[in-house]
């Protein structure tokens, strides 16, 4: 809630290896739910999708409709993120059905969020405005999601023809940017504004402060289309580029498009950065093919993982081919 996700992931995760020590798995949805949460603040999608993955195999198998709510709805920002809109609109539909009876599902402000983020990337802020303007209302307010998604918010209220539906988030935002003195948090502060200002100013206010990569892409996408809208192609292109190397590295497919367009207005051709091998695996192999490039054997992934030896042995049969390797020694030079 004061916006240390680094702190909230460390303490998340020592509790999560007392939980696998000690075979607590009963406990493992909620430390994952929160390690999730903070690995996609902190631009790591792929190690979030890992996580949320885990928990959320657990909290079904467990009967813990709370955490599959948000855990599904964790999921379902990321494949927002992604421009998948498919998984997105599915882990959204899980997480708003997860509810025991006569309760709000947990993860209904991220759903709600993921589903604007959705409609942000896919170049439909009309449709956006609404979900994440409703989050700055009761009951809805004091949650992490509704502060999060102030800039999202305004982005969409600006490309919608109306940034004054933003006004009062902004100073939601604002104020919670002052009471946290997270450096991020201030970062988007200085993006709102200039949004809303078109102020280059506080672009490069925004730009000089620590921030999180994806928000940080943005933000230099937002000033790259600035510039190059006031005819400033030279001053464009790098902004653009660093733009755009930072989606494709994170698998933001939809603002990587935006921006590889805008380049290619400024003059500069483009081509689609290769896909990683890593990229292919699933959740869970990726999970199972890192513990193995530990060298963990399969009796130890297992045992962490509270797996099966059998299903492990399966998920890295599986993974072998995707990532080009032959043997369980290869793993070990891969970036994974």
């Amino acid at each position: 809630m004061a916006g240390q996700d680094a702190e909230a992931h460390g303490l998340a995760a020592a509790l999560a290896g007392r939980c696998r020590a000690e075979g607590l798995a009963g406990l493992l949805p909620t430390l994952l739910f929160f390690i999730a949460e903070a690995e996609l603040f902190q631009g790591r999608h792929r190690d979030a999708a890992v996580s949320a993955a885990e928990g959320l195999a657990i909290a079904r198998g467990g009967g813990q409709p709370l955490w599959v709510s948000q855990l599904s709805a964790v999921h379902a920002t990321l494949a927002a993120i992604e421009g998948d809109e498919q998984a997105c609109r599915a882990f959204a539909a899980d997480a708003l059905a997860a509810a025991s009876p006569g309760a709000r599902p947990a993860g209904h402000a991220w759903a709600q969020w993921a589903l604007a983020l959705l409609d942000l990337g896919l170049g439909r802020p009309e449709s956006a405005v609404p979900r994440v303007l409703a989050l700055q209302e009761q009951p809805h307010a004091h949650h992490v999601a509704a502060h999060r998604c102030i800039p999202d918010l305004v982005e969409a209220a600006v490309r919608a023809g109306s940034p004054g539906a933003a006004t009062e988030a902004v100073g939601r935002l604002e104020a919670f940017a002052d009471r946290t003195g997270q450096p991020w948090a201030q970062a988007l502060v200085h993006r709102c504004r200039a949004l809303l200002r078109g102020d280059e100013h506080e672009y490069r206010m925004s730009l000089k402060l620590p921030a999180r990569p994806f928000e940080q892409a943005r933000t230099e996408l937002l000033y790259g289309e600035w510039l190059r809208r006031a005819r400033r192609k030279a001053d464009a292109r790098p902004v653009l580029q660093r733009a755009l190397e930072a989606f494709e590295r994170l698998g933001a497919r939809p603002w990587a498009a935006r921006a590889r367009a805008e380049l290619e207005a400024t003059g500069l051709p483009t081509a689609a950065r290769a896909e990683p091998s890593a990229a292919r695996l699933t959740p869970q192999e990726l999970q199972i093919a890192r513990l193995a490039a530990q060298g963990l054997s399969n009796k130890d992934i297992a045992a962490q993982l509270f797996l099966s030896p059998k299903t492990v042995a399966y998920h890295l049969y599986k993974a072998y081919p995707k990532l080009g390797v032959a043997a369980r020694a290869d793993l070990a030079a891969l970036a994974l």
